[in-house]
Protein backbone atom coordinates (compact mmCIF):
# COMPACT_ATOMS: atom_id res chain seq x y z
CA UNK A 1 0.00 0.00 0.00
CA UNK A 2 1.41 3.44 -0.69
CA UNK A 3 2.09 5.79 2.19
CA UNK A 4 0.56 9.02 0.34
CA UNK A 5 1.22 10.65 -3.09
CA UNK A 6 4.21 9.28 -4.93
CA UNK A 7 6.80 11.50 -5.95
CA UNK A 8 5.94 13.89 -8.80
CA UNK A 9 9.63 15.23 -9.36
CA UNK A 10 11.76 12.33 -10.34
CA UNK A 11 15.11 12.74 -12.59
CA UNK A 12 17.14 10.40 -14.47
CA UNK A 13 20.03 11.14 -12.44
CA UNK A 14 20.77 14.77 -14.12
CA UNK A 15 21.13 16.00 -11.08
CA UNK A 16 24.45 16.54 -8.99
CA UNK A 17 25.54 16.93 -5.47
CA UNK A 18 28.75 18.13 -5.58
CA UNK A 19 30.97 17.46 -2.88
CA UNK A 20 34.20 19.98 -2.56
CA UNK A 21 36.63 18.89 0.11
CA UNK A 22 40.24 20.53 0.33
CA UNK A 23 42.00 17.64 1.64
CA UNK A 24 40.58 14.61 -0.57
CA UNK A 25 39.04 16.60 -3.87
CA UNK A 26 36.13 16.73 -5.50
CA UNK A 27 33.54 13.93 -5.64
CA UNK A 28 29.63 14.04 -7.98
CA UNK A 29 26.90 12.23 -6.62
CA UNK A 30 24.04 12.03 -9.17
CA UNK A 31 20.28 12.11 -7.48
CA UNK A 32 16.87 10.81 -8.97
CA UNK A 33 15.27 14.15 -7.47
CA UNK A 34 15.88 17.33 -5.46
CA UNK A 35 14.70 15.63 -2.42
CA UNK A 36 17.47 13.14 -2.87
CA UNK A 37 19.53 16.14 -3.45
CA UNK A 38 19.12 17.97 -0.34
CA UNK A 39 19.58 14.45 1.88
CA UNK A 40 22.85 14.34 -0.02
CA UNK A 41 23.91 17.78 1.09
CA UNK A 42 22.72 17.44 4.62
CA UNK A 43 24.08 14.31 5.25
CA UNK A 44 27.66 15.72 4.39
CA UNK A 45 27.16 19.26 4.85
CA UNK A 46 29.83 18.77 8.15
CA UNK A 47 32.62 16.63 6.54
CA UNK A 48 33.05 18.99 3.87
CA UNK A 49 34.24 22.24 2.85
CA UNK A 50 31.64 22.83 0.37
CA UNK A 51 28.54 21.50 -1.29
CA UNK A 52 26.84 22.03 -4.46
CA UNK A 53 23.70 21.50 -6.21
CA UNK A 54 23.62 21.23 -10.02
CA UNK A 55 20.45 21.03 -11.96
CA UNK A 56 20.55 19.45 -15.30
CA UNK A 57 21.29 22.47 -16.95
CA UNK A 58 25.03 22.49 -15.36
CA UNK A 59 23.22 25.28 -13.02
CA UNK A 60 24.30 26.20 -9.79
CA UNK A 61 21.34 26.15 -7.61
CA UNK A 62 22.87 25.81 -4.11
CA UNK A 63 25.99 26.46 -2.51
CA UNK A 64 26.49 25.77 1.10
CA UNK A 65 29.05 28.63 0.98
CA UNK A 66 26.18 31.24 0.50
CA UNK A 67 23.38 29.72 2.25
CA UNK A 68 22.27 26.92 4.78
CA UNK A 69 20.38 23.80 2.91
CA UNK A 70 17.29 24.09 5.64
CA UNK A 71 16.78 27.57 4.69
CA UNK A 72 17.27 26.51 0.76
CA UNK A 73 14.93 23.41 1.22
CA UNK A 74 11.82 25.64 2.62
CA UNK A 75 12.57 27.98 0.04
CA UNK A 76 12.33 25.67 -2.67
CA UNK A 77 9.50 23.81 -1.02
CA UNK A 78 7.56 26.82 -1.09
CA UNK A 79 8.35 27.76 -4.67
CA UNK A 80 7.17 24.26 -5.34
CA UNK A 81 4.10 24.43 -4.10
CA UNK A 82 3.41 28.10 -5.70
CA UNK A 83 4.23 26.94 -9.12
CA UNK A 84 2.17 24.02 -8.33
CA UNK A 85 -1.70 26.12 -7.71
CA UNK A 86 -0.86 28.57 -10.63
CA UNK A 87 -3.06 27.31 -13.69
CA UNK A 88 -4.16 29.11 -16.60
CA UNK A 89 -7.56 30.36 -16.42
CA UNK A 90 -10.00 27.96 -18.49
CA UNK A 91 -13.84 28.43 -18.50
CA UNK A 92 -14.98 25.28 -20.03
CA UNK A 93 -18.26 25.34 -21.92
CA UNK A 94 -19.22 22.14 -20.93
CA UNK A 95 -18.58 23.07 -17.16
CA UNK A 96 -16.13 20.08 -16.15
CA UNK A 97 -14.35 20.39 -13.33
CA UNK A 98 -11.73 18.48 -14.38
CA UNK A 99 -10.77 20.65 -17.60
CA UNK A 100 -7.97 23.13 -17.62
CA UNK A 101 -6.35 25.08 -20.48
CA UNK A 102 -3.73 22.77 -20.04
CA UNK A 103 -5.47 19.49 -19.55
CA UNK A 104 -8.18 19.89 -21.52
CA UNK A 105 -11.54 17.22 -20.92
CA UNK A 106 -12.85 14.76 -23.69
CA UNK A 107 -15.52 17.08 -25.27
CA UNK A 108 -12.95 20.27 -25.54
CA UNK A 109 -10.22 18.16 -26.83
CA UNK A 110 -13.14 17.14 -29.84
CA UNK A 111 -14.38 20.73 -30.67
CA UNK A 112 -10.53 21.33 -30.84
CA UNK A 113 -9.49 18.44 -33.56
CA UNK A 114 -13.13 19.47 -35.10
CA UNK A 115 -12.07 23.39 -35.34
CA UNK A 116 -8.52 22.26 -36.89
CA UNK A 117 -10.43 20.41 -40.20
Amino acid sequence: MARGLDPTEEYDGSITVRLLDDETGTEDISCPSYEDAIEVVKENRYSVTAAKIIDRDSNVVFTSAEMEIDDWEAAWRREKRRQSVQVEEYDCPYDSVSCFADDLCVQCKIDTVQEQY
